[in-house]
């Protein structure tokens, strides 16, 4: 029997295990985690009450990857859907106040983010021949290049902050939003691009014989994210090993597994062999595992930067504050430089996140600009947090509820430059037979990037074992 061993037991590693299984259901497996559990950033607490998730606050359906697992797990009757408002009432914190993010080119028209040069320059972006660079391209410039200085400034800012909490100027968009590109080159326009890709997504459903394909929507479980990694988890069983950090990986010698295995994984437990190693951990997590196999590879899996994130959930009384919000909440552009990055309204967006009478909501501090704030002290933190709480939502009484959870190395950053360095990271990993990198370092942050890439590479791990047959 073949062996496989997975480094790093987070949605990406539990995915490519999952997924490995049902390929070459012949294949042992066997995914190594330094934490005392699996999951990896995808967690999900109870406490008093209160349903605080960790990382994510859920996923998206814009790929089929996170839903299929879903299926195959058979938890799709815990599903639960974000809230319609949740989808249409999205928020910007500027200039002192909360002001809604348009949905569509009426609301533009109407709204104050942008003055009505900068609402010129975005209406106008379909009629804009604007020449890409040859090299890679940051979102601030490809943004303020097709649609403007203001709209980089407000919507690409809002954005980045939103998804990676990094900077746009410094952010590759064909790597962090490569659809975006993409639209360019085929449609000529991000606008028409939009309108394309719409039209051939309801093409392709009437040729499945499906209906017109609804609008993307946010999902959960009803007892939180950590269903799907907790029963991802269920399903391995044995096969994960936690509290087993794994220090290195060299060639093994020939009979070091039951088949001969090439492979030799060393962890502070002992030497695990195999035929194949994945690494699924963090990128410099990866380059400490092959600086002795390969000090190339170290050093290019060493140079994609992570940010700090400070996680703070804070739970008030209903009629401490001044209205329930029926939204998903709100962003402060990292260039306002403000102690809260964004805010989301975890108990308007899913039920059964706060007690009754309670709302619950997420601040998360930090980022690219304000890395610092993710370091003050927990009574600091919430402070700060309490009092943007208090400016931007009106609360008039302290909090009932509050955790902090911090991530120190919390999203990878795919700055100008990031997919040449994939393509190096992957040629390197290739000039050892055997070895496989993935992980949410390098094609994608989101969980349905890390389940799709765990597919992926899952596919190729199983062909890779039977052409070495």
């Amino acid at each position: 029997m073949a062996h496989v061993a997975i480094v790093g037991g987070g949605l990406t590693g539990l995915s490519v295990a999952f997924r490995l299984r049902q390929l070459a259901p012949g294949v042992a497996v066997t995914v190594l985690e330094p934490g005392d559990r699996a999951g990896g950033n995808v967690r999900t607490e109870d406490r008093d009450g209160f349903r605080v998730e960790h990382g994510p606050n859920g996923f998206l359906d814009r790929t089929p990857s996170v839903p299929n697992l879903v299926r195959d797990l058979g938890l799709a009757d815990r599903l639960v859907a974000a809230s319609e408002g949740s989808r249409k009432n999205r928020y910007l914190f500027l200039r002192g106040a909360l002001r809604k993010m348009p949905g569509g080119p009426l609301g533009l028209l109407t709204s104050d983010l942008l003055s009505p040069r900068g609402k010129w320059d975005l209406f106008t972006e379909p009629l804009r021949r604007s020449r890409p660079p040859k090299g890679d391209e940051s979102v601030a410039a490809f943004v303020t290049r097709r649609a403007g200085r203001e709209a980089a400034d407000v919507f690409a800012d809002a954005l980045v902050t939103g998804i990676q909490a990094g900077d746009p100027a410094a952010l590759s968009v064909a790597a962090a939003f490569p659809r975006l590109p993409k639209m360019e080159r085929e449609a000529g326009s991000i606008v028409r691009g939009f309108f394309r890709a719409a039209k051939q997504r309801k093409r392709d459903a009437l040729a499945r014989g499906e209906p017109p394909p609804g609008p993307m929507r946010m999902w959960s479980f009803r007892e939180g994210l950590g269903t799907l990694v907790d029963a991802l988890a269920a399903h391995l069983g044995d096969a994960i090993r936690t509290g087993v950090r794994v220090t290195s990986i060299r060639r093994g010698e020939p009979g070091a597994s039951a088949t001969g295995g090439s492979w030799r994984v060393e962890t502070d437990a002992g030497p695990v062999a195999a035929d194949a190693v994945v690494l699924a951990c963090p990128a410099y997590e990866q380059a400490a595992v092959v600086a002795d196999l390969d000090p190339h590879l170290a050093d290019l899996a060493a140079g994609i930067a992570y940010n700090r994130i400070a996680v703070v959930a804070l739970g008030y009384r209903q009629t401490d504050c001044a209205w329930s919000p029926d939204g998903f909440g709100y962003i402060a552009p990292q260039r306002t430089r403000r102690d809260v990055l964004g805010v989301q309204w975890c108990s308007a967006i899913f039920p059964d996140r706060a007690p009754p009478g309670c709302v619950l909501w997420r601040a998360l501090c930090g980022g690219v600009a304000r890395g610092d704030a993710a370091e003050w002290d927990d009574e600091r933190l919430s402070r700060a947090v309490h009092e943007e709480m208090k400016l931007a939502m009106g609360v008039r009484g302290e909090p009932v509820f509050r955790r902090i959870v911090r991530w120190p190395r919390a999203i990878p950053q795919y700055n100008v430059g990031h997919l040449d360095r994939v393509a190096a990271i992957e040629a390197a990993a290739a000039a050892h037979p055997g070895l496989f990198v993935t992980g949410n370092a390098y094609r994608g942050v989101a969980m349905g990037d890390c389940a799709e890439q765990g597919e992926l590479v899952a596919g190729r791990v199983a062909g890779y074992l039977l052409a070495s047959r």
